[in-house]
């Protein structure tokens, strides 16, 4: 019997890998390794595909000096575009979109640390009137928000929230220094408290290793996520990262594999970055990936919702809700 064929029976079987498990799977053969992952997805999960869309609801001169983003005002980029929380006519105009597409989340995201608390108190009546008008899950990625702050946003109606992990506890401060990986874990924390649902992943292609990458998804193991974004770093001039090399897909599907067998009921989620590797994610999908957001990104283009749900149905997806 194969490493590969006894860690995937380990998993069926109920039982986690261990981090060095996980770190031996990820030098196995990469066809081996594609196939039981998508056999591990197909029995803890089915066919069933989470898509999401995003809106950017408030853009542009963010405090905050992430080394990938666009909208940091510590970098000078072609971003310049700049503007507060979206109004509720706005927002909706954007739900009702996704909704009538077939979308099952559309995810509200912001620029900055934290949203005021004037700003939550006017996106909870913006969650209010597109639960009330629309059947689409709302999500939100507001920054740092603590636990009353979280508590109001889910008595308004939204399901999730997201903070992305973005890598390793070890890597993060080679990521970002204006907030710590400590208030992102206390933020998630937080949001669960509230009764929300959590996703958080990250972003491959930052420089850190196959071990920080593993060590980011263990961390998100222990706290009960169950959607994990992953993106692929699209280096932006005018970034500290813009000239990183981009994943290739064959490094990606490795990814998305070991994550797979790391938390196996996961909605492994494609996100930024996508159409970097050529095929729109399709050999990811058959490498244990189950979900993804469409559309266009917060600053880069992305992929077309329709040319989405086409290639879902090719593969044998059903777009459905997961870990509600």
């Amino acid at each position: 019997m194969s490493f590969v064929t006894k860690m995937k029976e380990k998993v069926m079987d109920g039982e986690e890998i261990t981090r060095e498990e996980a770190i031996a799977l990820s030098k196995e053969p990469l066809s081996e390794l594609q196939a039981a992952a998508d056999e591990i997805r197909k029995s803890m999960c089915g066919n069933g595909f989470d898509i999401c869309t995003i809106i950017n609801g408030k853009c542009g001169r963010c405090s905050e000096d992430c080394k990938y983003c666009a909208q940091s005002a510590h970098y000078h980029t072609s971003c310049e575009e700049s503007y507060p929380l979206l109004t509720t006519e706005e927002l909706l105009e954007g739900a009702r979109y996704n909704d009538s597409r077939g979308v099952l989340r559309y995810s509200i995201v912001t620029s900055g640390k934290r949203l005021s608390d004037g700003e939550v108190e006017q996106v909870c009546e913006s969650i209010r009137r597109i639960r009330k008008e629309t059947s689409i899950q709302v999500c939100v990625s507001f920054g740092l928000l603590n636990e009353e702050q979280f508590r109001k946003i889910k008595e308004a109606g939204a399901s999730r929230v997201h903070c992305n992990l973005e890598s390793s506890a070890g890597y993060f401060p080679k990521v970002c220094t204006t907030h710590t990986y400590e208030e992102k874990i206390e933020t998630l924390k937080a949001a669960k408290r509230a009764g929300l649902s959590i996703c958080s992943g990250g972003i491959l292609g930052l420089g850190e290793t196959m071990e920080d990458r593993i060590d980011m998804v263990l961390t998100a193991r222990e706290l009960g996520v169950k959607s994990i974004p992953v993106n692929l770093l699209n280096p932006i001039p005018g970034t500290p990262y813009e000239g990183n090399k981009p994943l290739t897909n064959e490094e990606a599907c490795r990814c998305v594999a070991v994550f797979r067998f790391l938390i196996p009921d996961a909605s492994i989620r494609l996100a930024g970055g996508r159409g970097l590797v050529g095929d729109k994610g399709e050999a990811c999908f058959r490498s244990g990936a189950n979900a993804a957001i469409s559309g266009d990104m917060l600053t880069t283009a992305g992929i077309t919702v329709e040319t989405d749900m086409e290639l879902i149905k090719q593969l044998g997806f059903e777009a459905k809700l997961c870990h509600e």
